[in-house]
């Protein structure tokens, strides 16, 4: 078996996959090389591209059997991520995750999981359809329902939200064309498991999707989507959020549902808004390029909040824009420019008027890879920026200084690329500024316990995809 500790450069990886599946394809059956014929994949600029089709366990097994060192990687990075912050092993998560959630997957959504499984141990790599899951379900389970559990272990204040992610959405007179422009990008710890698939599904029913997620996932989760029924689609984090039910449908249960399901920005509301567990609370933008409209859903658990228009933009900075969400569902003070989450959204507004009835794609990417702190007045990327480095932060206002954590991400998309079931990414930051692992844990030994997890990001540049490639 290949060494999962080995530091992985895209030419290794694209090497010694190729060589490890080569080993096992002789004992596959007929039938799944048959399932395997109508999938491929590809690497492109820090990207893994893949096409995925068929019924749910086939879609899994191509998923699984394609994406495998990619999956036990993001796996291995998971469970050290989440041993380093909570203490506890890998296999009492997995018990009780899958306990919880297993229950509350529809059929296709499992059957998928349990594919992706097969898949996995297809490419000669031991796993189980819990792991599966439990990684799925990775952020609900370390961000929502275990910060419940530890209260009842030990007497302290809630640990805070991952507050993460910069978006916008406008149309209308807000933008170039009078149609959807969409941006977004990923912020996240640097130690995390790797964002950086591009998977094509074309299922057997519903609607065909081209979006980013990781390894393994059934669900996008950083998320950024497009499908064949004119939706498009990202979310930020709501920062400071406190809620979890775990009678709930988990949320990557369902934000999968909503996407291949829904043929209207209605009809993917109402789905993600049925058996709402509370987990991963996000502040959803979505647009139809159809009907040239636009749509902000942010859902709390107890309390829902839903806007749409025709002209102008929603904003995304990890702060909630509905009063009850905000006031009675997080501890966020919305004036607090200091604070990350407030600097961004100050920021987005002034982009937005600046640049009001001109937003296209071009701007877009611009937007994502901004270095503009509006505490400080002056451009320096640091954690309060809209392209985020939080690793550059000497005292930062919330989180530790010089944490390893930031932007990793930038995707864009208009009406134009999202009928042609394409839109353009940039993998390592939205700013091209390359991050050298090696280089900041000597500079940073506090971070020691990431070695051998956190990898480099050299910078790349921004990439077309297109569905069907």
């Amino acid at each position: 078996m290949i060494s999962l500790t080995k530091h992985i450069g895209l030419g290794w990886l694209a090497v010694a996959w190729l060589a490890h599946a080569s080993l096992f394809a002789a004992d596959l059956t007929p039938e799944q090389k048959g399932w395997l014929a109508k999938a491929h994949r590809f690497e492109r600029h820090g990207w893994v591209y893949v096409h995925l089709e068929g019924e749910p366990r086939v879609i899994g097994f191509q998923h699984g059997y394609l994406l495998a060192e990619e999956i036990m990687r993001g796996i291995k990075v998971t469970q050290a991520g989440w041993h380093h912050d909570s203490s506890m092993d890998w296999p009492w998560l997995v018990e009780r995750g899958v306990a919880m959630f297993r229950p509350k997957i529809d059929p296709a959504n499992l059957a998928e999981l349990e594919g992706i499984a097969e898949g996995v141990r297809a490419a000669g790599f031991a796993i189980t359809a819990d792991d599966v899951i439990a990684y799925n379900g990775i952020i609900e389970l370390a961000g929502y329902w275990w910060p419940t559990e530890l209260k009842k272990i030990k007497d302290a204040p809630r640990p805070p939200v991952r507050e993460s992610c910069s978006a916008f959405i406008a149309t209308g007179k807000a933008t170039r064309d009078g149609n959807v422009v969409l941006g977004h990008n990923t912020m996240m710890g640097y130690a995390d498991a790797f964002p950086n698939v591009i998977a094509d599904i074309l299922p057997a029913k519903g609607h065909r999707i081209l979006w980013q997620t990781e390894p393994g996932w059934i669900h996008s989760g950083t998320d950024f989507f497009i499908t064949d029924a004119g939706l498009v689609g990202a979310e930020t984090t709501i920062g400071g959020f406190d809620g979890f039910d775990t009678n709930g449908v988990p949320e990557f249960v369902r934000m999968r549902r909503a996407t291949q399901d829904a043929g209207s920005i209605d009809q993917w509301c109402a789905i993600m808004k049925r058996g709402n567990n509370g987990g991963y609370a996000n502040a959803w933008l979505l647009g139809d390029i159809n009907s040239k409209e636009v749509a902000r859903l942010e859902l709390g658990l107890r309390y829902v909040g839903f806007e749409r228009k025709r002209d102008g933009y929603f904003l995304g900075s990890n702060v909630a824009e509905d009063l009850k969400i905000l006031r009675l569902e997080t501890d966020e003070k919305e004036t607090d420019i200091r604070v990350s989450p407030i600097a961004r959204r100050v920021r987005w507004k002034q982009l937005m008027a600046q640049y009001a009835g001109k937003i296209d794609v071009r701007l877009a990417k611009q937007f994502e890879a901004d270095h503009y702190d509006t505490y400080l007045e002056k451009r320096q990327p640091d954690g309060r920026t809209l392209c985020g480095h939080q690793e550059l932060e000497r005292e930062p206002w919330h989180g530790v200084p010089f944490g390893a954590a930031g932007t990793v991400d930038g995707k864009v998309v208009d009406a134009s690329l999202a009928r042609q079931m394409s839109f353009d990414a940039r993998w390592g930051t939205a700013c091209g500024r390359a991050f050298d692992a090696d280089e900041y844990l000597r500079k940073h030994p506090q971070f020691d316990w990431m070695q051998g997890i956190l990898q480099s990001r050299p910078s790349q540049p921004w990439t077309p995809f297109k569905a069907g490639e």
